[in-house]
């Protein structure tokens, strides 16, 4: 069983970059500068921004479904971000050393099944999630914070 974790497409965060401060707070996002070389994932490039890069945090819909598990919360992205990252039968540098809650998912948009996965577990889970032929797809969240990660589909 193989497996492809993709970040977000940045053509769809782009514009925000260009954004004054007022125009990003009528949207309720922010321009933010990384104040440490971890904690601060970017949902494009799958990799913690260095410290000093900009980003912006905005709301993102992560699980845009017509079931009670529509899904969305705080997320980063840098401004280096160019290329949507992608990682097939392997874990991203964001997993690595964060608790990663999984959530997987039915072709409809309904929970099936969920795990939680402790540094250096992620692909072992994501794995063992996708045994049960019910999953079509798993969402990865930040176990502690809660904001999405990553989408994960069997390859």
């Amino acid at each position: 069983m193989t497996y492809k974790i993709t970040g977000l497409s940045p053509v769809a965060y782009a514009h925000l970059f260009e954004m004054d401060d007022a125009q990003l707070a009528q949207i309720n996002a922010r321009r933010v500068k990384a104040a440490a070389s971890k904690g601060f994932p970017c949902r494009v490039s799958l990799e913690d921004a260095e410290e000093g890069e900009n980003l912006i945090l905005f709301h993102h819909v992560s699980h845009d479904v017509a079931t009670p598990y529509r899904s969305a919360y705080a997320v980063y992205v840098r401004e280096k971000a160019t290329d949507a990252a992608e990682y097939v039968d392997q874990t991203p540098p964001v997993f690595e050393g964060r608790p990663i809650g999984l959530r997987g998912f039915d072709a409809d948009g309904n929970l099936c099944n969920a795990a939680l996965a402790l540094p250096g577990q992620a692909d072992m889970r994501i794995r063992e999630l996708f045994d049960s032929a019910e999953i079509a797809y798993i969402h990865a969240h930040n176990a502690a914070h809660g904001c999405f990660s990553a989408a994960i589909e069997r390859n």
